[in-house]
């Protein structure tokens, strides 16, 4: 009886200090409380900073269709890829310079919504 004893109380210690080593891995210094704050409070102070500047408006840089290149159109049109940008610049180049803002209509794959949507984008 003594030895199963013995045995059950090593068995018992084994167990328990087998674990000691994922606990202390866990909390480095045994710091766990403050470690787990600190990145806490840095999330909630940055989400202060963009919100802080999404107010302020940046002014938006105008595309002359009748000059610009295909390049320049997909880089300052909202919803345009180069893809159509080539087709503005091809219409252009068949049916002379547009005259109204209107006439983009006439483009294969552009729309009234996308217009609308560029409309202070785009000069003459």
């Amino acid at each position: 009886m003594k030895k199963l004893g013995i045995t059950s109380l090593s068995l018992a210690l084994a167990l328990g200090l087998s674990t000691l080593p994922v606990m202390l891995h866990a909390a480095p210094n045994g710091d766990a409380a403050s470690s787990s704050t600190v990145p806490a409070k840095k999330a909630e102070k940055a989400p202060v900073t963009p919100n802080a500047n999404a107010n302020v408006t940046s002014p938006v840089e105008k595309v002359n269709i009748n000059t610009a290149d295909a390049q320049a159109l997909s880089d300052g049109l909202n919803g345009v890829g180069l893809k159509k940008a080539e087709a503005i610049v091809r219409y252009r180049e068949e049916s002379g310079l547009f005259t109204d803002v209107e006439q983009l209509q006439e483009v294969p794959g552009i729309g009234p919504s996308l217009i609308e949507r560029n409309r202070d984008r785009m000069v003459l």
